[in-house]
């Protein structure tokens, strides 16, 4: 049994994270400013990351989770205010981004190739390096992780749930050009596998990229979306110059991590269409928690027309 500090705890990531070591048995406290539903099983120290004073002397940690680190400042308060209450964690697991690396750079991405400004992240990206480098020049022997899409229960990002919502208005869907561009997702369970995996192992190497090992078009996730929600998706494909964040959930651009690491951690991930029905599945009894965005009535206003078409229900 492991006393380990979440950073967050509320939304997405930090939640699941928080649940998921909590249903192993462990002891978590979650640290946040009590602005949300507290996720269960937890122990909440409620309190701003930034001014924590000795709010942590009270406590004791075996581990710190560091899900909500954006910037070398969010890394260097919170270990400031560890030192300051004697905290003598064994370790320190931050959850870092593929965005560190420049788009400029060889793809498949690979864990030691430099980090650097990416065009497409801006201000995350260069935000997430620093809270890396503060990180390493702090605790040398921490563990970071840079996953790409993560998706899965939780997720209030609109991203799978814009399908999902397409699909359930049936709709046609609009895709960028012919929907060619790949993308590379990863499951946050299998984000808690790695974690875990980390925990229990210690490996020697310290960075690691994770993420499913295929990436996957832009057409044929769309199409897993559709089937997870019980439809069959048709397609409007756009090829005007229009900026696709204003009707899509990715910006234009392709990457690929190599995860070639990652096995040193778990050794399988779990199937994209298996974990879109579980999306699917969390997405259709928490609506009302999904972070929707315009990306509907952009479309109906470019059209002129809402204009929805049936979609073909799967047959069993």
């Amino acid at each position: 049994m492991r006393k380990i500090l979440v950073t967050g705890g509320t939304i997405f990531v930090s939640r699941y994270v928080a649940e998921y070591f909590a249903g192993k048995g462990d002891v978590v406290y979650v640290l946040n400013r009590n602005h949300h539903p507290q996720p269960q099983g937890t122990i909440l120290i409620e309190a701003d990351r930034h001014q924590l004073g000795d709010v942590l002397r009270q406590y004791e940690f075996d581990t710190v989770l560091d899900v909500t680190a954006y910037t070398g400042e969010d890394i260097s308060d919170l270990l400031d205010a560890l030192e300051y209450s004697g905290q003598s964690f064994k370790d320190y697991v931050l959850i870092s981004s593929s965005a560190v690396y420049p788009e400029t750079a060889p793809q498949p991405f690979a864990e030691s190739q430099q980090t650097g400004p990416n065009k497409y992240w801006g201000a995350y990206g260069t935000g997430k390096i620093c809270a890396e480098e503060e990180l390493i020049k702090r605790v040398p022997d921490a563990y970071i992780l840079r996953p790409p899409y993560l998706y899965g229960p939780m997720n209030i990002v609109y991203r799978e749930a814009f399908v999902f919502e397409c699909a359930d208005q049936n709709r046609r869907f609009y895709l960028p050009g012919k929907g060619n561009m790949k993308l590379q997702f990863f499951h946050v369970r299998d984000l808690c596998r790695c974690i875990e995996s980390i925990l229990d192992k210690h490996p020697s190497s310290r960075i690691f990229n994770v993420g499913n090992a295929e990436s996957i078009t832009v057409r044929d996730w769309v199409g897993l979306c559709y089937r997870a929600a019980g439809c069959t998706a048709e397609y409007v494909e756009v090829h005007q110059d229009i900026n696709q964040r204003e009707y899509f959930s990715f910006y234009d651009y392709e990457y690929q991590l190599d995860v070639s690491e990652q096995k040193e951690l778990i050794e399988s991930t779990i199937p994209l269409e298996e974990g879109l029905r579980e999306s699917c599945l969390w997405y259709r009894g928490h609506k009302d928690e999904v972070a929707r965005k315009g990306y509907i009535e952009y479309i109906d206003k470019l059209r002129g027309v809402h204009s929805p078409s049936p979609c073909r229900q799967k047959k069993n």
